[in-house]
């Protein structure tokens, strides 16, 4: 289940740093827009396979407890980046482009080397340390600027007038360049630690090379011509020649991906394929006369996504045969039969799909959201149970929450669903709607239960601040 969702305004906190940073180096229209929360894509598949390929190097860096999560970003470039210290945020477009499972492990290598050096808190030292240079360079050219208009337009003070602009205008140009001299070096150092982390957990860091490699000749790290100072990354041929340097010396250099985990990294890329490229192209990259699993995967999706329902199930459950335990080849049916209108029919494929994926919240939202479109009363009761469990394991999710609450009104508790759209609300970021419902869901609670209470939070809690 591919789902977009837009992560509510407090995401703009997320990017707080990179924002700030961002701000020195960009326009100002440029800066504003990114203040905007990115959307987010989720998808069990998928983050399942991103968990699997972190653990391990989590582990080689110290971070196996820290509770690191995967997000992924709708965004079709190729890019990945820490934000918070506790996220790492891929774009769909780095797992796209990523042939090899190694590509991408190697990406997420090098942003866990960020992590690890603790080069978010570092860059916010840089960043106080730049603001506070600023403060005073501004207040002594402005001083400057002040002096040489309050004595009037001789050439004299406009000489001096001019000395307090460029007075102002040095120490920037300067404090800017240090700090992209600051960022290049992190890049370097996460480089070299994401090596490390690859051959500590017997892996090739060739992926992360061809990557690096690859983008030499593309926007993203080329610089043909460019001030070497004014760059954020290292200038291309520097970085992929110190990393090609130190990288091919590990024991682990032509090791190759697992077969088998080379055709789920396969199988992933076709189903993001397949839900978010235009049906052309999808048929481009998977022709007909391509019968690989992913081939099939990919345009089993596009059929249901562009109409054609029954063609869809019938190549979904060609799928199911070759794959019988493959969870996602029944959530993608379900899928398909809901979307299509018919949640009965797709409830015996999710419940299918929530056993064999150990109970995956995400799916179990799915299921709900099934039972509760079939009208059908008698399903009222399961629906509530499996999505208070979902969101229990899942609480910043909301379609969730939209589900439940519409439970709970069937079931005609409405203190409940009240909450409930109450916090799928805040989740969307509509932070006026979400404390309207909960303070009409107060007077719906008695006063210290803990409805009342979770209500009464949403009611308190701040709008995050742009």
């Amino acid at each position: 289940m591919l789902l977009q969702i837009a992560l509510r305004k407090k995401a703009s906190a997320l990017t707080a740093v990179v924002t700030a940073a961002a701000i020195a180096l960009l326009p100002l229209p440029a800066a504003q827009a990114q203040q905007k929360g990115p959307p987010v894509l989720r998808d069990t598949e998928t983050e399942q396979l991103l968990r699997e390929y972190t653990r391990p190097i989590l582990r080689a860096a110290g971070l196996e407890k820290q509770n690191i999560q995967m997000v992924i970003i709708n965004d079709g470039s190729f890019n990945a980046f820490v934000a918070d210290g506790r996220r790492i945020f891929v774009n769909y477009g780095a797992i796209l482009q990523s042939e090899t499972p190694n590509q991408i492990i190697g990406v997420l290598a090098h942003e866990t080397g960020h992590l690890a050096g603790g080069h978010l808190s570092k860059l916010r030292e840089q960043l106080a340390s730049a603001q506070t240079q600023m403060i005073i360079a501004m207040l002594l050219g402005a001083g400057a600027i002040a002096a040489g208009s309050a004595r009037g337009g001789n050439a004299g003070n406009n000489g001096l007038a001019n000395a307090g602009a460029a007075a102002i205008a040095g120490p920037q140009e300067m404090i800017r360049r240090t700090l992209l001299s600051y960022q290049r070096q992190q890049e370097e150092n996460a480089d070299r630690a994401g090596v490390k982390f690859l051959t500590a957990t017997q892996q090739s860091p060739k992926g992360m090379y061809e990557t690096f490699k690859r983008f030499t000749s593309e926007s993203l790290f080329a610089a043909r011509g460019a001030d070497p100072y004014l760059q954020s990354h290292p200038m291309p041929a520097e970085r992929v020649a110190s990393l090609q340097e130190f990288a091919s010396s590990s024991p682990y250099w032509d090791k190759k991906d697992d077969p088998a985990l080379q055709l789920r990294h396969d199988m992933v890329r076709a189903k993001i394929s397949a839900f978010m490229e235009r049906p052309e192209t999808v048929y481009r990259r998977y022709p007909q006369t391509n019968d690989s699993l992913p081939a099939r995967y990919a345009r089993a999706i596009s059929t249901y996504l562009h109409g054609d329902l029954r063609s869809a199930l019938a190549q979904i459950d060609a799928l199911i045969q070759v794959q019988p335990n493959n969870p996602y080849f029944y959530e993608v049916r379900g899928q398909a039969l809901l979307e299509s209108g018919k949640p009965a029919e797709a409830i015996p494929a999710l419940r299918k799909a929530v056993a064999l994926s150990s109970n995956s919240p995400l799916i179990e939202m799915l299921l709900g959201q099934a039972l509760v479109g079939t009208d059908n009363k008698a399903y009222t009761d399961d629906a509530v149970r499996i999505l208070r469990a979902a969101v229990a394991r899942e609480p910043e999710a909301p379609l969730g929450y939209t589900q439940l609450a519409m439970a709970y009104g069937r079931k005609g508790d409405y203190a409940e669903a009240d909450l409930a759209s109450a916090q799928a609300a805040y989740l969307r970021g509509d932070n006026k709607t979400a404390r309207e419902l909960a303070t009409r869901a107060k007077t719906r609670f008695a006063v210290g239960m803990p409805g009342w209470v979770k209500a009464d939070d949403i009611v308190a809690a701040k709008p995050p601040r742009n």
